[in-house]
Formats: structure tokens, C-alpha cells, sequence
């Protein structure tokens, strides 16, 4: 048994040796009394808090301690993790021990190695401490732990040959710095490793925590350094990274560097003051833009002396690119979130970057009708990216879609449109969008879900017709190209609309598309008939589809003039103006009453079927004076039937539009509705409001008036004026029948008033031109004709159709056409209780009632008109149908 107990003793020696020559600490376990167990003058001093050592000494002036055994004195690397909570000073700061001839770390007699952070110095150092003498020998970087709150990690290293090294990483992680070195062979052995802590006052209690303890013997590096990465800061700067602390002396020999491309050399290297592994090159020759180079470095040696052989790494210059404007370009924009279709439920814009560069958009913002986001923050847009801009609430719902920025005031986005502008960090307009409803292409998406699109972003000036609703079944492409990426770009030049007339030294141009604003703003571009010269020229942003002019010499009423926009003349992509580059000018006379009337009114549009958009109101208007009127200052409104309150005015023009004698206007919410639902002879003479007054399907007040509610003409109307055997009276106008009937009494306006003929227009009604029922000429009587009296249906382009042509000196006339043959049998019925105009035709194209193609042969068309006063009339007229 004896002989057992003393073979026991040297084997518990040696497991000793191992647990304390290497030893790890992070306090997973909770507590200090094992694993390893910790030594302290008061158990109450220290608490173990959220898995790390913390000081819990509450006495002022005071002084304290912490070890555990640990002999590994060389050979050896030491590394741990602090956090102190205060600045500290001459009477605050730790000293760790990592060499310690005693348990007692605050023992006068206790001689060892420590790292003392903090001090007068504010720094990390490493000192030696014979007795009670304490020498710095390692001295650190001054004022490295003057902050509040400091988090460090710390790695000693002493190798064989007694060499110490010193490193620290303030961040907490490894990628340590290195405070310096030095060589001491003191104190081969050790007994404790430990934290003494001296403090003062009651704010600097309780603030000192420890983690991540490793002791262990230290292996050498054997490894040369490697070059992670090369950054360049200017023409002649480049930055060069290594994966370790470097020695100073060879990191900072130029001679060790080279780079390709006849560059050479650098004039100067400088290894960097707080990041060891980090060195500073400057040339005497610039790197060329856009060009790939090399670095190759040799002979640089880490701390332990292994020298780099044939390290590269390449970098390129770009050179500094100042955006020009459209390099980046709004090119998505989801207005109105709901009803989801498969996006979240968020607004956002979504830029692009246009060209092969990198672009910085630090500080730019992006702005609508009220207000201004804050500025971008650093943020550098790749060549060909997207980045997506939205609230800060937003973001995280669009981040998996792809780059998100969140500025703050970002602009809620108004569902029916509105004009956004993406300025720079000077205020310089980068591009602006003035969306609306209509750019959807699209009544069905317009409701909510779905994007609209730019379709070719190097056409980013062309307007609606460059966007659509997005076709992706998400809804959108946030952060993608877009589902309706593609088109020809635009190689049109711009086209002038017109002018409007301010006063008489000063006119605005209207164009169809964005234009380039040096040349716009060139009065050498601009010419005006009559002597008219042109003293300044500025265009109006942000969308530029404007000029402003300042003419030298006063416009006179009542002369016509034409201005004359020079080829030199370009929209933003630099295609030339064409044949569209001239314009009438009038000065305006102001509208008196009756100067303009209401002469047609849709009051009760289709509904939707089938899918197809809903029809949309419009009212129709004349200009009865021998006058030129500005409509930028005429409104249209409507009337409460209640109150009598007139209603919102909405401005008919807001480019100050000018209506001639005798033209006709149109005004509606969708054109392209009213295109596909009448007869229409002039695209030109609609004018698109963003929002129509409301006209009731039943009855109502139609007015147009000035700013000042004077009114120019009012109508009120009622569907009961309609032609009453009209059964649905859904898409069919009321037409004036008079121009020149002002009357104000209802009674009387009714009989000025009726229902657009069927015969000759598919819609029930005339917008844009002359109306069916117009009364003003009635000269002719009533009378049927044929023509010709012989037709041939062979489609030779010769006398095919025959065609019965009509007249009668009042409206209101339904009218029925049946063909009989020879024998008096009906084979066709042409028309049946067809609403007449005053004028019109209809065809016969020689087939019977079932398609069939009729003999050769004399027929007679018989037609039988009548009205609601009991007035009938009826036509018998023969014709001949032959073939060759």
C-alpha cells in the first residue's frame, strides 16, 4: 500500500504542471472556485455576471485582486479579453499579471510581469516588477483608453529568446496591433496569473469585466506575411494590407515594393502609427485611369523576422467621376401599396445607375410637391445597380429584395401622381419623374399592388411613354431590372407644343419631352416673327419641358406672331428639334361671358366590361368670339343642386393653352378612354385634367368661369333632355344645338339641347369637332338621295357601296331604311329607329339581310323618318345593282 501511495505523488505532480502551465478561462461555468479555482484576499470583490468576471468591490480608495495558479513564465503567449466602462486615470486602471511569483498580487514582495492598462498616460504597457519597484519597458500608445467605455483584447507573447511582444485590438476582436517589443529574460518561472484593480471613487465601481482567458506555450511563427488586400486612394496612394504585424524597419524600405505599368518604385512607406499590419505608398507617377496593375512585394518581415518572397496583388484606379445628370435615374416607383398583389405593403422608389461607373450618392435626396427627404447616407452605387430608397419602417420588408436606403422625411408617394425629384448634394437636379394614373397603360393595375416601370433607362426624358405598369406577377422588380426593361431608345427630337403668354414681355414654350438646358437657355436658338426680339431664355426645371422668355420688345394685342425654335434645339439624349419647332403667338384678350361655351357633355360614361376600363366624362368646349383666350386662366366646376355652392374650380391649362376662334377643346381624366369609345377628329384638342369635376348621371351643373367664380357659361343639365326613345342613354352626349343660343333659363336651354346621332358616329357623340346636332345652317330641306343610281358590289374600288344620304333642317328625327326588290320583297333592313343628325349618310353595301350576295336588279330603298312631335316623312328611291 505505501509503495502505491508514493507512486501516486509524482503522477499528481505532473497532472499539476499541466493544469496550470496551460489553462483557459470564460466562465461559462458560473462561479471561480474551479476550473480552474481563483484566489482572492475577498471572495466578495468578484462576481461572475453573464458568463464574465466582474469587480464588485464597493469601497473607495481601494485596492483588489484575482489569480490563479499558472506557471508558463516562458515560452509562452498570454491573451484575454477586457471590457472598463470608464476613462481611466492615475487611480483607475487594471494591471493583468502574467508572470507572478505570488498568489498575492498586491503583495510589495511579488515580483513579476504585468500589462497595465490605463494610468496618467491613458495607455497599454507592459512593466516588470522587481519588489516594489515596477519599470514600463514595453511603453503604449498614449490616450489609447481616454474614452468611456473601453473594449479591448490583449496578446503577449514571450519567445525563447526572451523577446516580448506586446498587441492590443480595441475593438475586442484579434486583429491586433502591436504596441511594441522588447527583450528581458527576468523571472523564468511563475507561480499565478491575475487582475489587480485599483480604483477611487464610487463611479468607477463594479465597471471592470474579463473574459476569454488562454494561457499556453507559445509556437512560433515560421509563416512569411501575406498581402490581404490593396487599396487605392488616390492617383499616387495606395494602402497595403498584410495579414500580420510587420517589422518597421523593412515595411517602411521602399525598396521593397514594386508595381507594373513602369510605375516602379514608391517615394515614400510608411508603416501606419496605430495598425502594424498596414502600410502607407506614395509614387512619384500616377497610376492611369481604369488600368489594372500590380503590386509585387519583397523582403518585408513580420515581427518575427519571416520575409515576404513574391507577394502581389492587384488593384485598379478609377479615376474621381462627377455624375452627370440622368447617370442616375428614378426607374421604379410603387405609389400605391394596396391591394397587395405580392409585394409588402410598402412605398418605395427605386434608383438606377445608368452607366459603367461607380457612382457616390452620399447626400443626395429625393424630394415631391411638399417636402424633402434627408440627405443619403454614404452610399456608393455600383455600375448598373439598383438601390431601393423607402422609410426606415420599410426597410427591413424590401432589404431581401435587395439594397435598401432609408432617408429620413422620406416622402409618402400620392397614389394618383405626383412630380419626384432626385437632386445631388448641391441641389442640382439628377432627374424628376411627373407621374400620373396614365403611365400605368393599365385601368386594372392603376388600383394598387403594382409599379410602374421605366421601360428603356437611356431614354430617361421620353415621359409616359417610356413607363408602364410592371408585368412581374410580384407586382414589381424592387432591386432587379425591370419586367418591361427594353424598347428602342428614343431618337425623336423634341417637338414644340405652344406658348402661353404671361404678359407682353414674357411667354412661355411648352415641349413634349424633356429638353438639354444650356440650349434652351440659348437665345440664339429663338426667333419671333415682327420685329420681336428675345432678351433672356431660361429653362424650368426640374423637368426642363419648358422655357421661360423674356422678349426685348412689348407683344401687341390682336397680332399673330410665330416663334421659331433653332435645330440647335435638343432634348436631354441630344436629338436635334425637327419640322415641330414653331408656335402661334397671340396676346391673349380675357374671356367674357359666352366669349366660350359648353358645347357637349358626357355625363354617363360606360361602365366596365369585360375588363375594359370604365368610359370617363368629358365636357366639350367652343370658343364662340373672334378672340385668342388663354385657358390657363379659365376653370371648369360644378354647381351644388343643394346649396348652389359653386364646387372646386380645377384650372383647364396649366401651360396657359390657347384656344383660337372657333376651335374646340376637350377636357377629361383619360383621352385614350375617349378615343376608344367615340369617333374622334382631333387628338390635338384634348386637354388630360388630373381630376374631373363630378357630373352626376342623372342631373347637374356644368360651369366655366375665371378665378374669380365670373362665370363664362353654365349649363344645367338632365338627362331628361335626352331624345326619348333612346332606352340606355350610357355613353351618349348631350350636344349643343345653337352656338349662338346663351340662354340662362332651363326651360329654354333644354330645347337648345339634345342627344348625339348614332347614324354617323359609333359613339353618340362628336368630341373634338363639330357637333351631329349642330343647328346653326339650316338652309337644306328635308330630303333623302341616293348614289350612285348604279352600283357594282365587286370591290373593284369602283361604285362598290351605295350610300343614302340624308338632311332635314331640325334634329330629333329617328329614322327606319328597308330595301325591297323588284317584286316588293323586303331582303335588307338597313336601319331600324336610328337616331338622325341634322345631315348624314348611310351605306348599303348590296348584301341581303343574312350576308348573302343579291341578284342583279332593280331595288328600292325605302326610308321613313319621324319625331316625337307626330311629323312623318317617308322616301322611295330605286337603284340598280349590277356586275360586270
Amino acid at each position: 500500500m505505501m509503495k502505491k501511495l508514493l507512486l501516486l505523488v509524482p503522477v499528481f505532480a505532473i497532472s499539476a504542471m499541466c493544469t496550470f502551465a496551460q489553462f483557459t478561462e470564460n466562465f461559462t461555468d458560473g462561479d471561480i472556485t474551479t476550473n480552474p479555482a481563483w484566489v482572492t484576499g475577498n471572495a466578495a470583490d468578484w462576481v461572475v455576471t453573464a458568463g464574465q468576471l466582474q469587480s464588485n468591490n464597493t469601497t473607495a480608495s481601494s485596492s483588489f485582486y484575482l489569480s490563479t495558479p499558472s506557471i508558463l513564465a516562458t515560452t509562452a503567449q498570454w491573451e484575454f479579453y477586457t471590457k472598463l466602462t470608464f476613462n481611466t486615470s492615475s487611480t483607475n486602471y487594471v494591471d493583468v499579471f502574467l508572470i507572478a511569483s505570488a498568489t498575492d498580487l498586491s503583495a510589495t514582495a511579488t515580483n513579476g510581469f504585468f500589462v497595465r492598462i490605463g494610468n496618467t498616460a491613458d495607455e497599454i504597457s507592459l512593466y516588470r516588477k522587481d519588489g516594489a519597484t515596477s519599470t514600463k519597458i514595453i511603453d503604449g500608445v498614449d490616450a489609447t483608453t481616454n474614452t468611456s467605455s473601453n473594449t479591448i483584447r490583449i496578446k503577449v507573447i514571450r519567445d525563447a529568446s526572451n523577446q516580448w511582444i506586446l498587441s492590443r485590438d480595441l475593438t475586442g476582436g484579434t486583429n491586433y496591433t502591436v504596441e511594441g517589443s522588447v527583450t528581458d529574460a527576468a523571472y523564468p518561472t511563475s507561480n499565478s496569473f491575475g487582475f489587480f484593480v485599483k480604483q477611487s471613487t464610487a463611479s468607477f465601481f463594479q465597471r471592470h469585466f474579463f473574459d476569454d482567458i488562454n494561457v499556453q506555450t507559445y509556437a512560433p511563427d515560421v509563416t512569411a506575411p501575406v498581402i490581404q488586400s490593396s487599396t487605392v486612394l488616390s492617383s499616387t496612394a495606395l494602402d497595403v494590407l498584410f495579414n500580420e504585424p510587420l517589422d518597421a524597419t523593412t515595411a517602411n524600405t521602399i525598396g521593397n515594393y514594386s508595381v507594373n505599368n513602369s510605375i516602379g518604385a514608391p517615394a515614400t512607406a510608411v508603416l501606419d502609427g496605430s495598425n502594424s499590419a498596414l502600410v502607407h505608398l506614395t509614387f512619384t507617377g500616377s497610376f492611369a485611369d481604369a488600368v489594372a496593375n500590380q503590386l509585387t512585394v519583397n523582403g518585408v518581415k513580420d515581427i518575427s523576422g519571416n520575409a515576404i518572397s513574391n507577394g502581389t496583388s492587384a488593384f485598379t484606379y478609377f479615376a474621381p467621376y462627377i455624375p452627370k445628370q440622368y447617370d442616375v435615374v428614378i426607374d421604379e416607383i410603387m405609389a400605391d401599396e394596396s391591394p397587395v398583389v405580392g409585394l409588402p405593403a410598402r412605398e418605395w422608389i427605386e434608383l438606377k445607375n445608368t452607366t459603367t461607373k461607380a457612382i457616390t450618392i452620399t447626400g443626395w435626396k429625393i424630394k415631391d410637391g411638399t417636402g424633402i427627404s434627408g440627405a443619403f447616407p454614404t452610399y456608393t452605387l455600383n455600375p448598373g445597380a439598383y438601390v431601393i430608397l423607402c422609410s426606415s419602417t420599410a426597410a427591413p420588408d424590401l432589404a431581401t429584395y435587395g439594397a435598401t436606403l432609408s432617408p429620413t422625411s422620406f416622402p409618402g408617394l400620392t397614389n394618383t401622381g405626383e412630380l419626384l425629384t432626385l437632386v445631388n448634394e448641391l441641389g442640382e437636379v439628377m432627374h424628376a419623374v411627373n407621374y400620373s394614373l396614365a403611365w400605368y397603360h393599365d385601368a386594372a393595375k392603376e388600383d394598387g399592388g403594382w409599379t410602374i416601370e421605366m421601360i428603356n433607362t437611356k431614354s430617361p426624358c421620353s415621359g409616359i411613354s417610356n413607363w408602364k405598369a410592371s408585368t412581374d406577377i410580384k407586382g414589381g422588380t424592387p432591386g432587379a431590372i425591370n419586367s418591361a426593361d427594353g424598347g428602342t431608345p428614343d431618337a425623336t427630337g423634341p417637338k414644340l407644343l405652344s406658348v402661353s403668354v404671361t404678359d407682353p414681355t414674357h411667354i412661355t414654350l411648352y415641349y413634349d419631352e424633356t429638353l438639354d438646358s444650356l440650349k434652351a437657355a440659348t437665345i440664339a436658338n429663338y426667333s419671333i416673327t415682327g420685329g420681336i426680339t428675345v432678351a433672356s431664355a431660361v429653362g424650368v426645371g426640374p423637368l426642363f419641358d419648358a422655357v421661360n422668355i423674356t422678349l426685348g420688345t412689348a407683344l401687341s394685342t390682336g397680332v399673330a406672331y410665330t416663334i421659331t425654335a433653332a435645330s440647335a434645339i435638343t432634348d436631354c439624349l441630344g436629338n436635334a428639334i425637327g419640322a415641330n419647332n414653331t408656335a402661334n403667338i397671340f396676346l391673349p384678350s380675357p374671356a367674357a361671358r359666352f366669349d366660350l361655351v359648353v358645347n357637349e357633355i358626357l355625363f354617363n360614361p360606360l361602365p366596365s366590361i369585360n375588363a375594359e376600363p370604365p368610359g370617363v366624362d368629358y365636357v366639350e368646349i367652343y370658343n364662340r368670339s373672334n378672340k385668342v383666350i388663354d385657358l390657363g386662366k379659365v376653370y371648369i366646376t360644378n354647381r351644388s343642386s343643394t346649396t348652389g355652392k359653386v364646387g372646386t374650380l380645377v384650372k383647364i391649362s396649366s401651360t396657359g393653352r390657347l384656344i383660337q376662334p372657333g376651335e374646340f377643346i376637350v377636357v377629361t381624366e383619360d383621352p385614350a378612354v375617349v378615343q376608344r369609345d367615340f369617333d374622334v377628329k382631333n387628338a390635338a384638342a384634348f386637354i388630360t385634367l388630373s381630376s374631373m369635376p363630378s357630373y352626376s348621371d342623372d342631373k347637374g351643373f356644368v360651369i366655366i368661369c375665371d378665378i374669380d367664380t365670373n362665370i363664362i357659361d353654365e349649363i344645367r343639365y338632365t338627362e331628361k333632355w335626352h331624345f326619348k326613345l333612346i332606352d340606355n342613354r350610357e355613353n351618349v352626349s348631350l350636344e349643343r344645338i345653337n352656338y349662338n343660343d346663351t340662354s340662362l333659363v332651363q326651360s329654354e336651354q333644354e330645347r337648345n339641347w339634345h342627344s348625339a346621332a348614332k347614324s354617323l358616329y359609333p359613339g353618340f357623340g362628336t368630341p373634338t369637332y363639330k357637333n351631329s346636332q349642330n343647328g346653326a345652317d339650316q338652309l337644306v330641306q328635308g330630303e333623302v338621295s341616293i348614289s350612285p343610281a348604279v352600283f357594282s358590289p365587286d370591290n373593284d374600288g369602283r361604285d362598290d357601296v351605295a350610300t343614302v344620304n340624308y338632311s332635314f333642317p331640325t334634329p330629333g328625327y329617328v329614322g327606319n331604311i328597308t330595301i325591297f326588290d323588284a317584286a316588293g320583297r323586303p331582303v335588307r333592313y338597313l336601319q331600324k329607329n336610328a337616331l338622325l343628325g341634322m345631315t348624314g349618310f348611310f351605306r348599303w353595301d348590296g348584301l341581303g339581310d343574312k350576308g348573302q350576295q343579291l341578284a342583279v336588279g332593280i331595288y328600292v330603298i325605302y326610308t321613313e323618318v319621324f319625331n316625337l312631335q307626330g311629323k312623318k316623312k317617308s322616301f322611295k328611291t330605286p337603284i340598280v345593282l349590277a356586275r360586270q
